[in-house]
């Protein structure tokens, strides 16, 4: 079993964001560290952010706590400058500390830092070190992908009016604290019939989006257009974070309003919610204007018509643009041939069923129905791990993914999930593809180890933005008709030509002309 040393931020210990959450969220990661024989340290930086405490009692309860925790051995640092160059301003004693925990990670003194800090996730990203830098949920997540067997299953998001709404939920708690008048707002929701996407498991409403149409003047936002669609309710509950489950919200929420032809999506965002208002950025949402209530309103207009000019970061117009994104020759097409059970694992909503629409039900739905039961496909960013050897693929190119032959898919040797490529590596060794794959990978250690990479052997690691899938999938018989294939389908990752994709492009129905 491969070992790692996992170093803990001092906000994760003591609980300085959301103190009941978060230890137990703590208390978890500790044990299943200790089940899996991982270790888990703490910085000197930690005691130093301790140590500038003023209140005695406090500072004594904390120390306490960091006994149970490895101390990491004092570490020698770069001149400032460059530490400036690497990870951003250092303007205080504070950002001195977040960089040291940073430069622990980037000397391979550890293998991960854990922490919930917002502004050491965006230096990580600055650093190229995002990838190893988790929040508590996250390596929850990581943990138990990675070590231990998944018991429960995916949950599903269902079409609701408001009144059909438990407003005994325990999700509703948060939502009453920001918004004293919550449940008067609400009982007018249930009068209203307002629709909702309700994610459930086991009994309990894991997220909830409440949602409304406006008009422009009504909406008061900043980019114009005649149909808006508020996000009145963006909630996922605190225990379910490390699921993904708000990636999921969202692609459900842009993937609707791309479909019914919307101009505008918004929403309004406390301050505090630091993650939510960072995953919306990621993805082209806005910051447009502070309200009197503290929040900010973000807004994301949603392209229509061809894209008519090259992205300069072709990757960077899929992200803010998503789901659009830039097919014109400059963005090169392969396919990714892919074994039915990783495609399963990948692309859950799809793994059944007869077909393969992106919207199944009218109006929307990112599942597919397989009698009454809906699976969701949970994230937008995925990774995929490959022996091949091109070295053409880039960020911004497309992926075709094709599923082998096996008789237990409706969709054996059928081209079905278009993808955007994000970054591309080459893990050398199974330390190298655990860390990699760590925030996205659906495959458990033992996979990963009996891949063997090595020097002479990388694996390819292949993160990727999920677009959509074929209106139907594109058959092995009809791929070698049209000669997308010449005499059989590619055993590794194949270019495909601009001809080849043309013949492809009018089976994806997604919602817009591109």
């Amino acid at each position: 079993m491969v070992k790692f040393k996992i170093l803990i931020d001092t906000n994760v210990v003591i609980g300085l964001e959301d103190a009941r959450p978060v230890q137990a969220s703590l208390a978890e990661l500790v044990r299943l560290s200790a089940t899996h024989s991982l270790g888990l340290y703490i910085d000197g930086a930690t005691y130093q952010d301790i140590g500038r405490d003023s209140i005695q009692s406090r500072r004594a309860i904390t120390l306490s706590k960091l006994a149970k925790f490895q101390r990491l051995g004092a570490l020698p640092l770069k001149p400032e400058s460059e530490l400036v160059s690497r990870y951003g301003r250092i303007s205080n004693d504070n950002d001195r500390c977040d960089v040291r925990l940073l430069e622990a990670l980037d000397s391979k003194a550890v293998d991960f830092l854990i922490t919930q800090d917002n502004g050491i996730h965006r230096r990580a990203l600055r650093a190229g070190l995002d990838s190893i830098v988790l929040t508590v949920e996250e390596a929850l997540d990581w943990l138990r992908e990675t070590f231990q067997e998944k018991l429960v299953a995916l949950p599903f998001i269902a079409e609701q009016k408001a009144y059909q709404v438990d407003l005994s939920d325990e999700i509703f708690a948060s939502l009453r604290e920001d918004y004293p008048d919550f449940d008067q707002w609400f009982e007018k929701c249930r009068r209203q019939h307002r629709d909702c996407w309700s994610l459930q498991i086991d009994g309990k409403i894991a997220g909830l989006v409440v949602r409304k149409d406006e008009s422009f003047i009504e909406a008061g936002v900043s980019y114009p257009g005649s149909k808006i669609l508020k996000v009145c309710t963006f909630k996922v509950r605190d225990e379910f974070r490390g699921e993904k489950f708000g990636e999921l919200l969202l692609k459900q929420i842009l993937w609707f309003g791309q479909i019914n032809e919307y101009d505008v999506i918004y929403l309004t965002v406390f301050p505090k919610h630091t993650f939510l208002r960072d995953l919306l950025a990621y993805y082209g949402f806005i910051g447009t204007k502070n309200l009197p209530s503290g929040e900010l309103m973000m807004e994301k207009a949603l392209l229509k018509g061809p894209i008519e000019v090259i992205p300069s970061d072709k990757f960077d117009f899929a992200r803010t643009s998503y789901p659009r994104f830039y097919d014109g020759a400059t963005a090169l097409k392969f396919c990714v041939p892919i074994r039915p059970d990783y495609h399963r694992r990948l692309f859950p909503e799809i793994a059944f069923g007869a077909e393969l629409p992106l919207f199944p039900n009218e109006k929307f739905g990112p599942v597919l129905r397989r009698g009454e039961a809906r699976t969701p496909g949970n994230t937008i960013r995925k990774v995929y791990l490959s022996r091949a050897k091109t070295k053409r693929l880039r960020p911004g190119d497309l992926l075709l993914f094709y599923m082998s032959k096996d008789e237990n898919y409706s969709s054996s040797q059928s081209v079905t999930t278009i993808a955007v490529a994000e970054q591309i590596f080459d893990a050398a060794s199974t330390e190298d593809l655990i860390r990699l794959t760590a925030k996205r990978s659906v495959f458990s250690v033992e996979e990963l180890a009996a891949m063997d990479a090595s020097e002479k052997s990388p694996v390819k690691v292949i993160d990727f933005l999920l677009i959509g899938h074929f209106e139907r999938p594109i058959t092995l018989d009809a791929l070698l008709t049209s000669q997308v294939f010449a005499n059989a389908p590619p055993q590794s990752i194949a270019a495909i030509s601009e001809e080849k994709y043309a013949i492809l492009k009018p089976s994806l129905k997604l919602g817009f002309v591109f």
